[in-house]
């Protein structure tokens, strides 16, 4: 659900740019794909690791992992917060 509303985003918010002129709309637009990139070289790798860790012994390296899951979760939540605040300043 997440990757077709960031597809969407950036389509609309692209699209707004094309037809304003307002270059806000495309710098928003821009920053919400990069969710994108960023799942796939970043976020996919520490998934495909977790979920090949035995679930019934926490060791170091899972708390290493779940340590960059979330620093990098929270990247994701920037990139769309960030891009969020650039379309309301478009909209002004």
């Amino acid at each position: 659900m997440q990757a077709s509303l960031a597809v969407i985003g950036f389509l609309l918010g692209f699209l707004a740019w094309y037809m304003t002129g307002i270059w806000q709309w495309g710098l928003g637009a821009a920053i919400l794909v990069c969710n994108w990139p960023f799942t796939l070289v970043a976020i996919m790798p520490v998934n495909n690791r977790l979920m090949a860790m035995p679930v019934d012994s926490p060791t170091d390296e899972l708390r290493i992992l779940m340590s960059k899951w979330i620093r990098f979760h929270a990247v994701r939540s920037a990139l769309g917060a960030t891009a969020t605040i650039i379309f309301v300043w478009a909209m002004n």
